[in-house]
């Protein structure tokens, strides 16, 4: 959820849509939980967007402790690609 926020702000089904495709069993509940929890600790905001089909839609956007967190998580997962890469496994 960090990685697609740091690329632009979305909406909540936006993401959830494009986890679901990578992720076909992820839940619909927990993804919503995510984005809670990341605003709640600073690194979203969230806000009232376009109405559409009758409500409106719900925006989250990066914080700029958000990007830096989206930072060190990327950090991390290149060492441990590299890691893995080292004992083989790709």
């Amino acid at each position: 959820m960090v990685h697609l926020l740091a690329q632009g702000d979305k909406y909540g089904y936006e993401m959830l849509s494009r986890l679901h495709a990578a992720f076909p069993d992820s839940r619909e509940s927990a993804a919503y939980a995510l984005l809670r929890e990341l605003s709640k600790n600073g690194l979203a905001q969230r806000y009232q967007g376009e109405v559409s089909e009758g409500s409106a839609r719900k925006y989250y956007h990066l914080t700029e402790a958000g990007h830096q967190h989206h930072e060190t998580l990327l950090v991390q997962w290149r060492a441990l690609r590299r890691a893995l890469e080292e004992l083989g496994i790709e």
